[in-house]
């Protein structure tokens, strides 16, 4: 065998290992993306951890929070939004469990429904849930227990209402009643955001003390960027 034909043969078995290697790699993917599930199903997730996040935390209407806190955080948010669920597990929860629980700071939660016509129910579920006191337990199992955008979960009447159920709003029927009737407050607080300038989610804005009024944060990379704002709004 000539030395060229052995290094054509040596480039094809490498060839045929890497391309093994490849499929083995995407095989194991697939196995445990299975594993995990895609969210939007009515086995709800996650409901001790968000308990404990929120437990102890004044919930009014979409407000968490003292509502005598001096400073006011503000998120505009899509709850199909799958940026806004890893802000909600990763960068919020140190202010909740400091600044909130302490009583300095309340955060507002405002629909911005960007992502399709489903975010508008989600949205509205949402606020019908505020209204027993259970709005920030349903959005952060919302967000933990996500599907696909726009893939049919997220206006799902069995879904919201597993939601619903596993946030602890107390009367389910009357839940169901106040959900169309929330409609009209999903689309102007959307459109509060759009008149405020932005155009993505999460999108946030600080009011407190220093601010003068309210002041456009945008989105925050870091847990610190959203720290140092509510100081400078106190």
């Amino acid at each position: 065998m000539s030395e060229a034909d052995r290094r054509s043969r040596l480039l094809r078995l490498a060839a045929g290992a890497a391309f093994l290697t490849l499929a083995a790699v995407l095989v194991l993917i697939v196995i445990t993306a299975a594993g995990n599930g895609e969210g939007g199903d009515t086995e709800i997730e996650d409901k001790a951890a968000v308990a404990a996040l929120l437990g102890g935390i004044p919930q009014q209407g979409m407000l968490l929070g003292d509502p005598a806190a001096e400073v006011e955080l503000i998120e505009f948010g899509d709850l199909q939004c799958p940026v806004c669920a890893a802000y909600a597990e990763d960068i919020l929860p140190t202010i909740m469990e400091t600044q909130v629980k302490k009583g300095g700071v309340k955060v507002d939660f405002r629909n911005f429904t960007i992502i399709g016509p489903e975010s508008v129910a989600a949205g509205a579920a949402a606020l019908a849930a505020g209204a027993q006191g259970q709005g920030w337990s349903f959005v952060e199992l919302f967000y933990r227990n996500q599907g696909g955008e726009n893939s049919g979960y997220a206006d799902d009447d069995a879904f919201l209402r597993a939601v619903a159920d596993a946030a602890g709003v107390p009367n389910l029927k009357q839940w169901e009643a106040d959900r169309s009737r929330m409609v009209p407050q999903v689309e102007e607080t959307s459109q509060e955001a759009r008149n405020l300038g932005f155009d993505g989610t999460p999108s946030f804005a600080v009011k407190g003390p220093e601010t003068g009024g309210i002041r456009l944060l945008g989105t925050p990379e870091t847990t610190a960027g959203l720290e140092a704002a509510i100081e400078e709004a106190g």
